[in-house]
């Protein structure tokens, strides 16, 4: 008998990915999903987190794919080696300061180490052609499958017709006619198929939920590097960026304020970390101080700004609780800050 070939599925959440599996599952393949965790792709994570967006699903997509096509999936954690990534492309950045082109032949390479390891075919992405600026070019794709090492064992289901015949097509392990040819920014031919399949519900059409691609949120990555000895980060750097009113009012220390109630109980669990400051008196946010070297000066402009944030922002006097890390918090009675927080503050 003829055995059943096994593929990995890089599994990002979106619709691409989930069509790219579903083509592959169709011509009888074993597939299983992989999904790599950087730090800076959390689905729904701000949204789990804000009391304000408590009518918005809280699910990892990618597991909720995988559910849906009844495939295993397997998470893996690459925050550490992905920093070289993030710090270092050799292609550089997009628009902002997403790797994208280095990200790709990045998890194409892990994909093709978790293949061999687990004595797998090929790896299948849901890759189009013409999709993405950097990462999705008839010129780069190819720049993907040989850096990556995966070279002709990456099969793109959605672009096959469109790229010369991968392995498992030339080899006959899979139906090249029955693959789609796929081209351009367009997501119509992705949706109508989505349709044809009875898949009504998934992600954002492009898929994707890289915060680096984000303007706001990479100015706030590129204002953590500019104040700090070195370009580096840590996973709570990551998790912190999405959170909170972010304000600099001082170049060696920075604010994160909580802006409601569900980001305020989250920064409680970073309260044995930084220094911190709370309204007391009036209902207001959290605050924490990023920075060395923080004065009682500082201390006092801090409260002041964040008692500018809290409900008695037009009081003659507002109580602040404020604690460095490790000590008892003590009170400070503050005049809020008036007027509008200068610009040049806010990140």
């Amino acid at each position: 008998m003829t055995r059943q070939y096994r593929a990995v599925s890089l599994i990002s959440g979106g619709l691409d990915s989930m069509l790219a599996t579903k083509a592959v599952l169709e011509q009888g393949i074993h597939v299983e999903g992989i999904n790599f965790y950087t730090g800076f792709c959390v689905e729904g994570h701000t949204h789990a987190i804000r009391k304000q967006h408590s009518d918005k699903p809280k699910r990892n997509n990618s597991l909720w794919v995988a559910e849906q096509l009844g495939i295993k999936l397997h998470i893996v954690d690459i925050v550490e080696e992905y920093k070289d990534v993030v710090l270092n492309p050799k292609y550089g950045y997009g628009a902002n300061m997403n790797p994208c082109l280095d990200c790709k032949i990045f998890m194409v390479k892990k994909a093709h180490e978790w293949i061999q390891h687990k004595g797998f075919d090929f790896i299948i992405t849901g890759e189009v052609v013409g999709q993405r600026p950097m990462s999705q070019r008839a010129k780069t794709m190819p720049i993907i499958a040989a850096e990556s090492g995966a070279d002709e064992l990456l099969l793109r289901p959605l672009s096959a017709r469109n790229l010369p015949p991968s392995k498992p097509e030339r080899e006959g392990w899979i139906d090249r006619e029955k693959l789609f040819g796929f081209s351009g920014r367009s997501r119509k031919p992705q949706m109508a198929l989505a349709a044809q399949w009875g898949i009504e519900e998934y992600a954002q059409p492009a898929g994707g939920c890289c915060f680096l691609t984000d303007a706001n949120y990479t100015d706030k990555l590129k204002d953590l590097w500019a104040h700090r000895p070195c370009r580096d980060y840590e996973l709570d750097d990551i998790m912190l960026l999405k959170i909170g009113r972010h304000v600099r009012p001082r170049p060696h220390f920075k604010m994160i304020i909580s802006r409601e109630e569900g980001e305020t109980n989250f920064l409680e669990g970073y309260k044995n970390q930084f220094t911190w400051i709370k309204t007391a008196s009036h209902s207001g946010p959290l605050t924490l101080l990023d920075g060395d070297n923080i004065t009682g000066e500082d201390l006092l402009l801090a409260a002041q700004i964040s008692a500018r944030y809290s409900q008695g922002k037009h009081a003659p006097e507002v109580v602040c609780k404020l604690a460095r890390p490790g000590e008892t918090p003590i009170e400070l009675s503050v005049t809020p800050f008036a007027g509008t927080i200068p610009a040049e503050w806010l990140l």
